[in-house]
């Protein structure tokens, strides 16, 4: 090289070895070529597939998420007090033959209406639901009234059997009774939690989406980072270390918040998946409570996702944009 020669900088015109125009350095032509286009790529390779993971995580995460606060606040509660109110009304039936009025019998009654009456309220089934349980609740006050005018009778009298009989129609008739209504509405509403605490092919596909795309953009940043290191030799860039650290630390937590709320839900689905009777149903109610402790606040995160996408973004960006900006007037 002359003596007048300015040494060779990456991306500027490349120096000669003479003023007759002599041989290149290797290399340096397509180094100083290609850098600003090759950052160019990356910049927008970088943010597309991070904008890419932050809806798919998004949409994943309320997958799993979204449904966990209706199991814990409707669904779960409708099933059990579903379950209580026919347990109440079969240890009812018992006590319905009793000579005389019986104090069990009307407490059970009493359980029964506050249970039906709880599972309204859950309105874990809509409109249709609600209105299918105030019909029930209006029958078990009928065959409450019947038992009780039956008891009032002498025992094996004519009436006495009629009132019973009429009771009996009211609490069990196939087409029309109180307990085969109850039943129906604790099938569909156990069908609603088994839709709720499914993971099925969609969702599946969604997380399998979702870390490939978290795969492939770790994966760009730190191709970028190397990058930066060999052609512009950068040894460390502190926007694409940032992005990288967030994303890691975000996909873990929400990769262990999902684990935690779809095992408590999954829990849920497998408790409440028998009927219940006695003891096992104050049990129940207290199992259902831990299982499903906290999956609001989980499910809350969802907004964070959307936050940490940006900043995720934001970080790249201001990692390559001063190189950007360095490179994009230079003469080729």
């Amino acid at each position: 090289m002359s003596a007048g020669t300015d040494p060779v900088r990456d991306g500027g015109a490349p120096a000669t070895a003479g003023a007759g125009g002599g041989r290149r350095v290797p290399g340096e032509r397509a180094a100083g070529s290609t850098t600003a286009h090759d950052l160019a790529v990356r910049h927008r390779l970088l943010l597309a597939l991070a904008a890419l993971l932050t809806l798919s995580l998004f949409l994943s995460y309320e997958g799993v998420h979204g449904d966990a606060d209706p199991l814990r606040t409707s669904s779960a509660p409708a099933v059990l007090s579903l379950d209580t109110a026919l347990y109440a009304l079969g240890q009812a039936e018992a006590d319905a033959g009793a000579a005389t009025p019986t104090s069990d019998f009307q407490k059970q009654i009493s359980v029964a209406a506050q249970s039906v009456a709880a599972a309204a309220g859950d309105d874990a089934g809509g409109p249709s639901a609600r209105q299918a349980l105030q019909t029930v609740a209006a029958l078990i006050t009928v065959y409450a009234v019947k038992v009780q005018q039956a008891q009032q009778q002498p025992a094996g009298g004519v009436l006495r059997e009629a009132y019973l009989s009429y009771a009996t129609s009211v609490l069990a008739d196939p087409g029309s009774g109180i307990l085969p209504r109850l039943k129906v509405l604790q099938a569909q509403r156990r069908a609603a939690v088994h839709r709720q605490t499914s993971f099925g092919p969609l969702l599946w596909c969604g997380w399998a989406v979702t870390l490939l795309l978290a795969l492939a953009l770790v994966c760009c940043l730190l191709e970028t980072q190397l990058f930066l290191r060999r052609r512009l030799r950068r040894r460390y860039n502190r926007g694409l270390l940032g992005a990288g650290a967030l994303l890691l630390a975000g996909l873990a937590v929400t990769l262990l918040f999902t684990v935690w709320t779809h095992t408590g839900m999954t829990d849920t689905r497998r408790l409440l998946d028998r009927p219940l009777s006695g003891r096992e149903l104050n049990h129940a109610g207290r199992a259902t409570a831990a299982y499903l402790a906290d999956t609001g606040l989980r499910a809350a995160a969802a907004g964070w996702i959307l936050i940490g996408g940006i900043l995720v973004m934001a970080l790249a960006e201001t990692g390559l944009r001063r190189h950007l900006d360095e490179y994009r007037f230079r003469p080729r």
